[in-house]
């Protein structure tokens, strides 16, 4: 990876997401040291503007490659895969990837998950006329049932989402800079789908990310240190599209997906310096922390309340812009700009000391799971 680049995120952005798109993407080329016509590839999110919106405002003659991942939040990471193997084949030199939303201020969840979420005719069928009808809900349960399994607490939650919050304190890009979280304010704040409270969520974001990958030989000749994709893979939970035949119902396609990228890697978790979690809701970053391997099944409660996740004595620093939850939701393209910039050494007081190594994950859907290994 050559280039990264970001709107400011907001709750209202004032402009439409192809234009936000634009700003990111502008940006991310000329940090790559590349002007826009040398664009040959795009790699849109699913959901905001397509490639075909990028290709026309930027004025590109000829992209030759454009592919569109169908994994929800585990679409960017699963995304640097397809970008890697349209250059190893020769069908782009230079590939752009973004995400542009209006996610506060234009359609919010509730509008979005219908146009995403496998098995709809099931959902709205059987589970929307229970309630069931949004991700908050779904990964609920998955929550819940962790905790009658293994003991995961409220307090192991809360350490998650209070986390994140001072890791946003260091980010003055962060939706949330500036804006502390005590426990106390965590724990009595309102519920929304219990176990899950409202710190226990995601923000909704107005902004946009962008990303420029090339092959590694280019981008020894341009100007920024390059960032190497060293293994990725992505992963579906069995029973993909329905939690209530799944086994255990906190199952994800990460799992199946860590393995692979690390074996490609050539290393393991206990190799990685900084890790960009997917952290849609504060019990899906111990979920992944077990998955990708990073603490045993049934611990990853454990792990984050003797503090591992923390940039201040921590064993894993994870999400040191603080992450979906008190940066922005970008759908983790920001997780991936954010590993950039820490392997970039480039990330101001919340860098991670001599980082060489991160691991980039992401979620989607009711489970699907991307990993990346990154080095620099």
């Amino acid at each position: 990876m050559t280039g990264v680049g970001q709107t400011e995120f907001s709750s209202g952005s004032g402009r439409s997401q192809s234009r936000l798109a634009i700003e990111a993407a502008l940006l991310a080329i000329a940090d790559a040291g590349l002007n826009p016509g040398d664009i040959d590839g795009i790699i849109p999110y699913q959901i905001g503007p397509p490639a075909e919106d990028l290709i026309a405002m930027l004025g590109l003659g000829d992209v030759r490659f454009t592919a569109v991942s169908h994994l929800g939040g585990a679409s960017p990471v699963a995304g640097l895969r397809t970008a890697s193997l349209a250059i190893a084949a020769g069908q782009a030199e230079a590939v752009l990837m973004y995400v542009a939303r209006n996610g506060r201020s234009g359609d919010r969840v509730e509008s979005r998950v219908t146009q995403q979420v496998p098995g709809q005719q099931f959902r709205h069928g059987l589970e929307h006329p229970l309630g069931l009808s949004l991700p908050v809900q779904t990964y609920s349960l998955m929550c819940r049932r962790h905790m009658l399994d293994f003991g995961t607490t409220r307090e192991q939650l809360g350490k998650v989402a209070v986390t994140m919050r001072e890791h946003a304190l260091l980010n003055p890009h962060a939706q949330m800079y500036g804006r502390e979280l005590t426990f106390e304010q965590y724990v009595t704040s309102k519920p929304i789908a219990l176990p899950y409270l409202m710190f226990d969520c995601s923000l909704e974001t107005d902004g946009a990310s962008a990303i420029v990958i090339t092959s590694a030989e280019r981008a020894r000749d341009l100007p920024q240190p390059p960032v190497l994709i060293r293994g990725v893979a992505e992963g579906h939970a069995d029973s993909a599209d329905d939690l209530s035949a799944r086994n255990p119902i906190y199952g994800t396609g990460l799992a199946k997906a860590a393995p692979r990228a690390f074996r490609e890697a050539g290393i393991g978790p206990a190799d990685v310096d900084v890790a960009l979690i997917y952290d849609c809701f504060t019990f899906q970053v111990i979920q992944q922390l077990e998955a990708a391997g990073f603490a045993p099944l049934g611990q990853g409660g454990a792990f984050v309340e003797a503090g591992e996740i923390a940039l201040s004595g921590g064993s894993l620093p994870v999400n040191p812009h603080g992450g979906l939850l008190s940066e922005g939701h970008l759908a983790g393209m920001n997780h991936i700009v954010e590993a950039v910039l820490q392997l970039r050494h480039a990330g101001g007081d919340r860098q991670v000391p001599g980082a060489e190594v991160a691991a980039v994950t992401g979620w989607g859907d009711l489970g699907d799971g991307s990993l990346a290994v990154l080095t620099n």
